[in-house]
């Protein structure tokens, strides 16, 4: 081959491996399909992949790739047999098509075969062929299959089929190209009114079409500055008049003044039509070109948006692999295919999905035999489905599997040490599920080639947080397991709520704000050292997202004199928290900007946009701000740091001698005056005599406990301000929103109790 030749042969092979892949996914889905066995779609299915062995192989043949052509024209053979009915399939033909389809997938993405692969190409084709002649005869394997062999191959195909122009066979079967070989490769028919373009230059040209994004949100605020500037020399007028109140007699003595008057209100009359006339060009010009800048963004939106059906088009293959080598029987469905997703997005969620399946199946569904005894089906069936819904889509795939035991998961968890057994304790259902998508948590046993590292779901987990979406999982023993992941449509933008805290402006996506509330002061309350407030009547922690952010915010609007805070309540992974911010100021479009490679992983901020008046605002990362928020420990506070100026009186209302000397020993031992009490009618008589700054209770006491004793104080007019600390050993949920009814302002339990805990909840609490 001269070197004209291996240039034209160098341009052709990247396009054949484009085309190529195309084929063998065509192939792969028809034998998924076939397997089903499905009478009235088998002729179909096998014309069809008939067709494009044979395109493929002739493709191969132009580009001198002949281990490829080879395996191809085994294909062929047994698909034409299959198609004039002289084999039927069986579960060993389908297992040797398959092999036939990875072993040319291999060849075809360039990973080059050792020797001893090099004769397993070989073996498989004869393997392929002697089964095909088995099956047309009986199976009685007499048939000298001798013919068959690649290196008569290229010798039989010149009888069979026409040669392409330019393509010689030799002797021993290798295919040539020759000085004749055409400039051009022979591709699949693109559909009519397309090209293939490289996916980078749409990358680029995306890129340039967002960043118009930030010249229509600046060019909207000029008419409302040109209105903002009318309004000024409104009230200047208007103040100008009110100055100069001139009586008739008095004009005429300065009719010269007047004059230079007069000539400063014409000149005022013409400023103003002047900017009036702005205002409707800034404002045409705003809707015009924020009409094309959509216009061509959504254009460019559109063309790097695939169906989800080249995502998931790989998928039936996946789940027949791993179903044959688990050993199961799984059959897969996919659901929304058409609908189109950013390829962006496609690219981010294929891992995931990935880690799913294989979850599924080895975690999931159970053998045949097993599910036999269950009253199922002995097919396993997996759905991925997709759907949108606004601006978002939400992916979910389901198992009919054996679902998720929520006791396996926490003692997992405890076993990897995510957890302590107390934190184990204290969670639901709920939060336990969750544990799953922690680094490390596995239920499985053993390690195996699939599954067993606690790996996986965690992946999950980042990469649907990464994309600002959120996951949740719901599962019910021996009937099932669905994840639901909601991810962005588009990349490009999303809406997020803008808020302030100090002088800073942040972006929250929309999509984990729960909801935005304003807070009475009162109404917040401090649970094991964590202040929390109330939602429909669950409790939910409450941060400063201040403190989590480790911002100086001498100049905070949420002020202590304030009467009530402004709280945004965020949810990501199955929990929700609140956090409390300076001003919550409106939700709108967000044209997202990475932070570069250099800065490619910040603790808590996901991104940056750029504002309208030119500010740069970072986009917060949920996921993160939560994690932050449960590892912040505040420090303790005293009465004072020089010790109190003067000594604040507190009650300890305690039955046990023991805790209560210790209570009274940190209290004083902080400056505090500190008064005991046996019991909770003992407590309540020395708050009749006497003033107290705030009173800390046990609750499981004699004559009165601290539940009755709170009870008592809130219904009294003198006592019912009163801060009331309740320190017990009783840490169920239904304990603490007890002690949240009867008007308690903070709960400490025992059994995490710590000195600083205590000092730092009496400290907020004064």
């Amino acid at each position: 081959m001269d070197r004209k030749d291996e240039e034209i042969l160098r341009k052709l092979l990247p396009l054949f491996n484009i085309e190529a892949q195309e084929h063998l996914k065509v192939i792969s889905s028809g034998l998924i399909e076939m397997e089903k066995g499905d009478p009235e779609k088998q002729v179909e299915i096998v014309e069809a992949v008939y067709r494009e062995s044979h395109s493929l192989k002739g493709a191969a043949r132009s580009v001198n790739r002949s281990e490829i052509e080879a395996i191809c024209q085994s294909m062929e053979s047994v698909f034409s047999a299959l198609k004039h009915k002289q084999i039927t399939l069986s579960s060993q033909m389908l297992d040797l098509l398959h092999q036939a389809v990875d072993c040319t997938s291999k060849l075809v993405t360039g990973e080059k075969p050792s020797a001893s692969e090099g004769s397993s190409i070989g073996d498989l084709i004869h393997k392929l062929e002697s089964a095909a002649l088995r099956e047309m005869h009986g199976g009685s394997g007499r048939e000298d299959v001798k013919d068959l062999r690649p290196d008569t191959i290229a010798e039989k195909q010149a009888a069979e089929d026409e040669r392409l122009p330019g393509v010689e066979a030799a002797p021993g079967g290798e295919v040539f190209v020759t000085s004749e070989l055409p400039a051009a490769p022979v591709p699949a028919p693109a559909p009519p009114g397309t090209v293939r373009i490289s996916t980078a230059k749409l990358d680029a040209l995306l890129l340039q079409a967002e960043e118009m994004l930030s010249l229509k949100l600046a060019i909207g605020r000029h008419p409302e500055q040109l209105r903002e500037l009318k309004k000024v020399i409104l009230r200047w007028k208007k103040e100008r008049a009110k100055s100069r109140p001139l009586k008739k007699d008095t004009r005429r003595e300065i009719r010269g003044k007047a004059d230079d008057k007069d000539d400063v209100s014409a000149f005022l009359a013409s400023l103003e039509a002047g900017l009036a006339d702005l205002a409707r060009i800034a404002e045409y010009d705003q809707r015009t070109l924020g009409a094309m800048v959509d216009t061509l963004l959504d254009d460019m939106k559109k063309t790097l948006m695939l169906p989800f059906s080249s995502l998931v088009e790989v998928f039936p293959k996946l789940v027949h692999d791993l179903a044959r080598d688990a050993g199961k029987r799984v059959e897969l469905t996919t659901e929304g295919s058409e609908i189109e997703i950013d390829k962006r997005v496609l690219e981010e969620m294929k891992d995931p999905l990935i880690h799913l399946v294989r979850n599924c199946i080895d975690h999931g569904i159970e053998p045949a035999d097993e599910r036999r005894s269950k009253n199922k089906t002995p097919c396993g069936h997996i759905i991925i489905a997709v759907s949108s819904r606004e601006s978002k889509i939400e992916i979910t795939v389901s198992d009919d599997g054996t679902g998720i035991d929520a006791l396996e998961v926490k003692s997992a968890a405890e076993k990897s040490g995510a957890i302590s057994r107390e934190e184990a304790g204290r969670l639901d259902q709920n939060e336990a599920l969750h544990l799953i998508f922690r680094s490390g948590v596995t239920t499985s046993p053993i390690i195996t080639d699939l599954s067993g590292r606690g790996l996986g779901l965690a992946i999950v987990r980042e990469r649907v947080e990464k994309l600002n979406g959120t996951i949740v999982v719901d599962t019910e023993r021996d009937v099932g397991t669905t994840l639901r992941m909601v991810v962005p449509l588009t990349l490009t933008t999303f809406r997020g709520v803008l808020i302030s805290v100090g002088e800073h402006l942040f972006i929250l996506p929309s999509a984990n704000v729960e909801r935005v509330v304003r807070v009475k002061r009162e109404e917040i309350h401090t649970v094991e050292n964590r202040e929390t407030i109330s939602l429909d009547g669950r409790a939910v922690s409450l941060v400063r997202l201040a403190d989590v952010l480790e911002l100086k915010t001498g100049g905070s609007r949420s002020r202590a004199e304030d009467s009530f805070v402004q709280v945004v309540v965020l949810g990501s992974s199955g929990k929700i928290m609140a956090f409390l911010t300076d001003e919550i100021l409106h939700e709108r479009e967000v044209l997202v900007k990475t932070l570069g490679s250099q800065l490619s992983r910040v603790r808590n901020i996901a991104g940056a946009t750029l504002l309208e008046n030119g500010k740069v605002a970072p986009i917060l990362n949920v996921a993160d701000l939560m994690v932050s928020a449960v590892k912040i420990t505040p420090a303790p506070a005293r009465a004072d740091v020089g010790g109190p100026k003067e000594r604040i009186s507190i009650l300890v209302v305690e039955d046990s001698i023991t805790a209560r000397a210790l209570l009274k020993s940190i209290l004083e031992s902080a400056g505090y005056d500190v008064t005991t009490a046996v019991d909770g009618i003992d407590a309540f008589t020395a708050l009749r005599t006497r003033e107290f700054s705030l009173v800390v209770s046990d609750v499981d006491m004699p004559r009165m406990n601290g539940f009755d004793l709170t009870a008592r104080i809130r219904e009294d007019k003198k006592l019912s301000e009163l801060p009331v600390v309740l320190v017990t050993a009783l840490e169920s949920r239904e304990d603490k929103e007890r002690g949240i009814d009867v008007g308690a302002n903070a709960y400490v339990v025992k059994s995490s109790f710590e000195q600083s805990n205590l000092l730092e909840v009496v400290g907020r609490l004064i």
